[in-house]
């Protein structure tokens, strides 16, 4: 059976690196990208050694305008395949944003939503005209609803969640698939990179990663538009969408403030 190479970012670590560790078990070759150089290499030499399968590692730092045109371009320049395209990389900030660092809050933006976008858009290209492919976005339960102590990051995964329904119903019928992976609070370094280790959601409930992971590569395989991993998290997506505003938003403020 044929399968697609598949590029995923920030697949050093986290999520993005158990993503490429599905992938890697069902026999597609990988094209991994990441800011950390030595890291990445250690994945792509143990997915390697253990399935059999080609790993290209492209370094970048993906906060940057002109990367996702440079990535695009330097996977045409290497000849690969790219049938699968896995936007993962991202970050969180936390506390009060009118205490937030600009800088900070830009750089998230620029990897939670304008990175995703232009490599989505990218690779559509490519994968419209032979008419397959698939694109795997990962986005939150987060973005199902606000989030106080964390706006940016919510309203960031909410534009990755309808962005990724809005353009699957636009694909349907081409060949060409989008799927938009949605876990909660998922046990890796994220909570700790974004120092809400003293919140509630940063120190109670965690998704196993390889669950997470799991999840995604079934949904995505199978052509599902919206993964939520999990029974609870499946139990409070449904939650929020009957809850009136004024609750979640106080819940999430609960939720997410210094205990």
């Amino acid at each position: 059976m044929n399968r697609d190479t598949a590029l995923v970012t920030g697949a050093s670590s986290g999520i993005g690196r158990e993503l490429a560790r599905q992938f890697a078990r069902h026999g597609h070759d990988l094209v991994l990208v990441a800011r950390r150089e030595a890291e990445l290499a250690a994945v792509a030499d143990d997915l390697e050694s253990r399935h059999g399968i080609a790993a290209t590692t492209i370094p970048m730092d993906l906060d940057d305008e002109a990367a996702p045109q440079e990535l695009y371009d330097a996977v045409h320049d290497h000849d690969l395949d790219v049938g699968i395209l896995v936007n993962n990389v991202g970050i969180g900030t936390y506390g009060p944003f009118a205490e937030s660092d600009l800088d900070e809050e830009q750089t998230q933006l620029r990897l939670n939503v304008t990175t995703l976008v232009t490599l989505t858009r990218l690779f559509l290209d490519d994968f419209t005209e032979r008419g397959t492919g698939k694109v795997l976005n990962v986005g939150s339960v987060a973005g199902f609803q606000p989030g106080p102590f964390m706006a940016g990051y919510y309203a960031s995964k909410a534009y990755v969640n309808s962005f990724t329904e809005a353009i699957a119903e636009e694909l349907r019928g081409t060949g060409v698939s989008a799927t938009v992976l949605c876990p909660g609070p998922v046990d890796t370094e994220f909570q700790d990179r974004a120092g809400m280790g003293n919140s509630a959601v940063g120190s109670t409930y965690m998704q196993p990663v390889e669950d997470v992971a799991q999840a995604g590569y079934r949904g995505l395989m199978s052509g599902e538009t919206v993964v939520v991993p999990g029974l609870p998290m499946k139990l409070l997506t449904t939650l929020a969408r009957i809850t009136p505003r004024p609750i979640l938003r106080r819940v999430a403020r609960r939720v997410n403030s210094d205990r």
